[in-house]
């Protein structure tokens, strides 16, 4: 095995290494004949122009115009509600109760050994005190 590893090392160290260039860049106009258009900057549109901007109303909307949309706007999201079916309600309602009767009764217990435990904690520390 040493053998095999010492003729792989002796025969990268005797071979001659020529360098390689790195590949040319090709520029855009080389590749094809079609002008990429500069990137736009903010405000402009494609091909760099500049873009047109519309001029924004100066008068706002009155309250009767805003409450209008509101109204416009809450019946569309009511629209796209996904309303539950009345069996999906009482289900959920059902599994509610017993969840809410469950945990009192649990916190009654726990409340009620609490009460246990400390009622005896207080009679024992009077026994030992002597009052």
């Amino acid at each position: 095995m040493a053998k095999k590893d010492d003729r792989i090392i002796g025969s990268q160290d005797d071979a001659q290494v020529e360098p390689v260039e790195p590949p040319q860049r090709a520029s855009a106009t080389e590749t094809s004949d079609i002008a990429t258009p500069r990137a736009a900057r903010f405000g402009q549109g494609p091909e760099g122009r500049a873009a047109r901007r519309e001029r924004a109303s100066t008068r706002e909307p009155n309250f009767f115009e805003r409450t209008a949309q509101f109204i416009r706007d809450v019946r569309a999201e009511l629209r796209r509600v996904t309303w539950p079916t009345p069996n999906e309600v009482k289900n959920i309602t059902i599994i509610t109760l017993i969840t809410v009767i469950f945990f009192a009764i649990y916190l009654f217990v726990v409340d009620q050994l609490f009460t246990l435990l400390i009622t005896q904690l207080e009679r024992l520390v009077n026994w030992l005190l002597g009052g």
